[in-house]
């Protein structure tokens, strides 16, 4: 592997990092990446419809219900973010 190729590799990777939010940054802690993946999962429970029936049935609740508490999660999906030590 060529310096080169390094580099081209990571201006790809900065690239899709820009792009995409969900692919992260040399700056986000574990806190923000876990939000990050439980918010993209309950965005994809909410928009397929088969999965969000799935949950309905496994839950003994409505539909409408389900969606409903997976927008809830979505506001804080993991708690509250822990406290940042101050330099």
């Amino acid at each position: 592997m060529q310096a080169s190729d390094r580099f081209n590799i990571n201006s790809q990777l900065e690239h899709l990092q820009a792009k995409y939010v969900g692919t992260g940054h040399a700056d986000l802690n574990r806190f923000e990446w876990v939000v990050n993946i439980q918010r993209d999962s309950y965005a994809s429970y909410v928009g397929h419809y088969p999965i969000m029936s799935y949950f309905a049935i496994a839950e003994n609740e409505s539909i409408g219900r389900e969606r409903y508490n997976f927008m809830q999660k979505m506001l804080l999906p993991c708690g509250l973010p822990p406290e940042r030590e101050e330099d």
